[in-house]
């Protein structure tokens, strides 16, 4: 179940993307401008080359490093660190109210409200969350 971005996740991903730091430009383009820069005679065809394929090793690593990040925020990275991963049962989760969590505790298998208090313990051990997904192991199947 998609849910709307909320406050905290868009200040995150403001911290990870900053519109005055973040610059797109093609390789296609950046060929063009060493081109003419060699043209014009500013710069080597070798110096010129060497710098595109710096420039681009560079940016490789940084696009790597922002979409590890974004993956993140997204609970779909590797942040079994943490404590949640692309398994972990509720998206986003950091991000939720304890009342939030609770309505997504709705219909979850008993393995993956072991999961939620498990992490929950360990985090922000609300009692409400704790006493929700308690409530849920303990109670009868239906």
């Amino acid at each position: 179940m998609s849910q709307p971005p909320t406050t905290a996740s868009r200040d995150q991903l403001r911290r990870v993307i900053s519109p005055p730091d973040l610059v797109v430009i093609t390789r296609v383009r950046m060929q063009e401008v060493m081109d003419d820069a060699v043209q014009r005679g500013r710069i080597t065809r070798g110096a010129a080359v060497e710098l595109v394929t710096d420039l681009l090793a560079r940016g490789r690593s940084q696009a790597d490093d922002l979409l590890a990040d974004l993956e993140q925020l997204l609970g779909r990275g590797p942040v079994e660190a943490a404590g949640l991963g692309p398994e972990f049962p509720i998206v986003g989760y950091d991000d939720l109210t304890a009342a939030e969590v609770v309505v997504e505790l709705d219909g979850m298998a008993d393995d993956h409200l072991r999961k939620v208090r498990e992490y929950e313990r360990a985090n922000a051990n609300r009692k409400t969350v704790l006493g929700a997904v308690e409530r849920k192991l303990n109670s009868p199947p239906t």
